[in-house]
């Protein structure tokens, strides 16, 4: 059942809101520190930061699902600039609500009533760290999952933009495959997590002042 399960939560058809949000990238292209020649190491700084920030939640909670109210307070900690902040909550709500509705058991009804009970916002990494492991899937699976996700938002961010276009793209996307693998193997302790990509950070900040947006954040 799992590649199954991993295809159908891969597919861009399962509803849970990621192409809304450009990962900084929107606003990182209006401040004029991303063009086309440079997108490939834009992307890769993402990956590497997301394999530093990010992931780290997605592990802990898959590990111990009941650790969620704990994790996603840390990530509320975490998660300083406002429109990551409010892309990660509006994300990881709506993976647990498209979750719980899909796949009606797996345990999933605890993992609301926690999260309800703690009065948590439900972050994106922890929420699907701990969806996952109630769904069986595997941690090494769960991890590529959720690196396929966010580099597959940032390449239709980009398309949107129109900094590539759908077939250039698809060939970024196939090239970094091996800072995919990388950041996979890359294992950094909740003690450990770090901010590796400060300009895009600042860049994502810049967000909210934009004068035109595509983008929620």
């Amino acid at each position: 059942m799992a590649p199954w399960l991993l295809l159908q939560l891969a597919d861009s058809a399962f509803p849970t809101g990621g192409f809304v949000h450009s990962g900084g990238l929107e606003a990182a292209v209006q401040l004029g520190l991303v063009d086309r020649d440079g997108l490939t190491d834009w992307l890769t700084e993402a990956l590497d930061a997301i394999a530093h920030a990010s992931l780290p939640f997605v592990t802990a909670a898959h590990r111990d699902p009941a650790r969620l109210p704990e994790l996603d307070a840390l990530a509320e900690a975490w998660l300083w600039n406002p429109a990551a902040n409010r892309a990660s909550r509006a994300q990881g709500q709506a993976w647990l609500t498209t979750a719980h509705a899909a796949f009606p058991g797996n345990g999933l009804d605890v993992l609301r009533r926690d999260l309800r009970s703690a009065g948590s916002p439900g972050h994106q990494a922890p929420v699907l760290g701990a969806i996952l492991a109630r769904l069986a899937v595997g941690e090494e699976d769960a991890r590529r999952l959720a690196l396929f996700l966010h580099l597959r938002s940032l390449i239709s961010t980009a398309i949107r933009l129109g900094l590539v276009g759908p077939l250039e793209a698809q060939g970024i996307q196939y090239r970094l495959t091996p800072v995919l693998e990388q950041a996979l193997r890359t294992e950094v302790p909740l003690e450990d997590l770090a901010t590796v990509a400060p300009l895009s950070e600042l860049a994502h900040l810049h967000h909210d002042r934009l004068y035109s947006r595509l983008f929620a954040t």
